[in-house]
């Protein structure tokens, strides 16, 4: 099982940005992919970005295209989501996962992690 854990959470204002990270460890030669959710007051978890972690191939929810960029660090074992031009609608909790490229943008059924909270005031 690979565990991780989020940082780099913050306060900012809108147009502002955050770059959060994700350490991995334990059995990261299970981890095919690596995706970022969030988790918006009063709602459900949404997925935001997925990078394939040999490939490098990504994938963004349209809300977040343009704003957002996803990348790792093979030799950190860490995974990162750069938020440009951040708006009062990121605010949420954002956490990370890791699993198979097919399979990543799946919401339910995960065991999530504490998150980092990013709030972004108007």
């Amino acid at each position: 099982q690979v565990q991780l854990v989020e940082s780099g959470g913050g306060l900012v204002q809108a147009g502002g940005s955050l770059t959060l990270s994700c350490a991995t460890s334990g059995r990261t030669f299970s981890r095919d992919a690596m995706g970022w959710f969030r988790q918006a007051p009063g709602k459900e978890h949404e997925f935001v970005a997925a990078i394939g972690w040999s490939t490098g191939t990504t994938y963004y929810v349209d809300s977040v295209k343009g704003r957002f960029t996803i990348s790792r660090d093979n030799a950190k074992n860490t995974g990162y989501l750069q938020m440009n031009s951040l708006k009062p609608e990121d605010t949420a909790v954002y956490y990370c996962a890791a699993g198979a490229w097919y399979d990543i943008a799946r919401v339910t059924g995960r065991n999530w992690g504490q998150g980092t909270q990013v709030t972004v005031s108007s």
